[in-house]
């Protein structure tokens, strides 16, 4: 029997060029203040100011957290919570990348259900009364997570990253703007980029996949695939940053009504003892991971490869599913993502971490929505692997 599917997405999505200017109406319909969950970043940006601005515009006030300045941990939750609390807020504004939404998400749902964020891992506290309003505003065009049910917060006392998906996090509303993108640097904009194409892959390809994420993922590809190196290398090329916003919203609502797979299975684990930022892991290991995966999906590779190589329908699948892997890689190599070693791990700190990385990867589920499931050794040596993976010459996983 085919598993029921399900699409859920934000109520409300805002989307073009200066949309960010519609906060301050949906904060109005929504709420009296609201607490800014955001970082230096944007503060040093002008953005919460810009924020703060458009919400007094039309009677909101608001306070800020912005002490988010790494991936997401569970201390940023509290401290949020106790401003969020001491200030009376009643609804949430993410401003910012994945961190500042995921914190959010955690934040608006906690506001009305408590508990501690952990509870709700494993589905082992269920949200069931109806958050605070959440207003997601990313600022760069990678996680996606706007449009998701999903946040993944670090438990500071375990070192693992708590991967929690459940219908109540999805925010309200999403507003993408593109416009709040240009300030990404190269860096960022490479690594969220290929996260964004992993999230679209992977939604793709997982066993979870239906037609309707499947419309969503393949869009999401093509947007992203033909725009990100122009993205990368010229920042301020406005159109290539909206279809990378569109590309990367499209992305997150496939994957959060699928599912993600290996690649987000192996790569929580290394953000979480290595502290790597989810998108450049992610970006890491893809390329490996395809290769891994490229017999047991051959034709859903196949129609990526036909994406990076137009007009050659005529060629096989096989061939086809060859482009794709070996298209991935180019782009790594073009968008100067490092490999493990390369971004300064050491190899004996690697090794030793392994055994937890593979036993955390197996227990998140990802891997098992994969079109082909690791075994747990199998799953080791894809780690050696991905350590000094070089994107320039092709290998066997």
């Amino acid at each position: 029997m085919e598993n029921i599917a399900v699409l859920r997405t934000p109520q409300t999505i805002i989307y073009r060029q200066n949309s960010f200017r519609m906060v301050g109406k949906e904060a109005n319909n929504r709420g009296k203040k609201a607490l800014i969950v955001s970082d230096k970043v944007m503060e040093q940006l002008g953005n919460i100011e810009q924020c703060c601005k458009y919400l007094r515009e039309m009677g909101v006030d608001s306070s800020i957290y912005s002490g988010v300045n790494t991936e997401p941990i569970d201390c940023y939750v509290d401290e949020a919570m106790e401003i969020l609390k001491s200030e009376k807020c009643d609804l949430v504004i993410s401003l910012g990348g994945g961190s500042c939404i995921d914190t959010a998400k955690a934040v608006s749902v906690l506001a009305s259900n408590g508990g501690y964020i952990g509870d709700y891992m494993g589905g082992k506290k269920i949200a069931e009364n109806k958050p605070i309003p959440h207003i997601a505003i990313p600022t760069t065009s990678g996680t996606g997570s706007e449009g998701t049910d999903v946040t993944v917060i670090t438990n500071t006392n375990s070192d693992v990253k708590m991967m929690i998906k459940q219908p109540l996090f999805l925010p309200e509303v999403a507003i993408v703007d593109p416009i709040l993108t240009l300030s990404s640097p190269p860096q960022v904009t490479a690594a969220t980029g290929v996260d964004a194409l992993s999230h679209a892959i992977e939604a793709y390809i997982s066993k979870l996949a239906h037609p309707m994420t499947d419309m969503l993922a393949l869009s999401a590809m093509k947007l992203i695939v033909n725009n990100i190196e122009d993205a990368y290398i010229n920042g301020s090329n406005l159109k290539a940053r909206e279809a990378m916003s569109l590309g990367s919203l499209q992305a997150g609502m496939a994957f959060s009504n699928s599912s993600v797979c290996l690649v987000h299975g192996m790569s929580r684990p290394i953000g979480a003892l290595f502290h790597i930022p989810h998108g450049i892991s992610n970006a890491m290991l893809l390329p490996a991971v395809l290769e891994f995966s490229k017999e047991a999906c051959i034709e859903r590779l196949a129609d990526l490869g036909r994406i990076f190589k137009r007009n050659n329908d005529s060629i096989s699948n096989d061939d086809a599913a060859d482009i794709a892997v070996e298209s991935v890689k180019k782009l790594c190599l073009n968008l100067n993502i490092p490999n493990l070693k390369n971004w300064g791990i050491d190899k004996k700190d690697f090794d030793l971490a392994i055994r937890k990385m593979t036993r955390d990867a197996i227990n998140s589920g990802s891997p098992s929505n994969n079109p082909r499931v690791p075994t747990e050794k199998e799953l080791e040596e894809l780690y050696q692997i991905c350590y000094d993976y070089q994107f320039t010459s092709k290998q066997k996983a």
